[in-house]
């Protein structure tokens, strides 16, 4: 898969409910990821991000548009633009998320950018191949804040 990758125009923002800003679609049966997730919405007082599981009818709605796999997890998928072309997959996924964030995480998404890509994906795919055994599967449990549940998207 390419890190960075053109998708045709959505002609419905019905799958992202008119939200045009930053949306993150994660494995949404991972513990690992649904930390990370819980780490970005600390971290996120402007709200400025959405989250969906690539598993959910958003996610694969949004993978379909823009030609990814409906099946390989294994990959965060990161809209700068919900309703836009562009996605970043991978560890490039991660450094721009990142910089999404206000202190600290966005100087870490920086510098990761930085790093060589071919160097950053290794990194993350052996993580990404073995975070399940590592980490296990998501147990659900409430949100820390009720709010936070209006940015999710099935």
């Amino acid at each position: 898969m390419s890190e960075e990758r053109d998708a045709p125009q959505l002609t419905s923002t019905s799958a992202v409910g008119g939200w045009a800003g930053p949306l993150l679609l994660f494995d949404g049966e991972c513990g690992l990821c649904n930390a990370v997730v819980r780490f970005l919405l600390r971290r996120d007082a402007a709200a400025v991000l959405r989250f969906a599981p690539l598993q959910g009818a958003t996610g694969q709605a949004t993978l379909r548009r823009l030609g990814l796999p409906t099946t390989d997890f294994d990959s965060i998928v990161f809209l700068p633009n919900a309703t836009g072309t562009a996605c970043r997959l991978k560890s490039d996924g991660v450094a721009a998320v990142l910089q999404c964030l206000p202190g600290w995480p966005r100087i870490a998404g920086r510098w990761l950018e930085r790093v060589p890509t071919w160097l950053r994906d290794g990194g993350y795919t052996v993580v990404a191949r073995t975070r399940y055994a590592l980490f296990g599967a998501f147990v659900p449990r409430p949100l820390e804040r009720p709010e936070w549940a209006e940015r999710f998207f099935e």
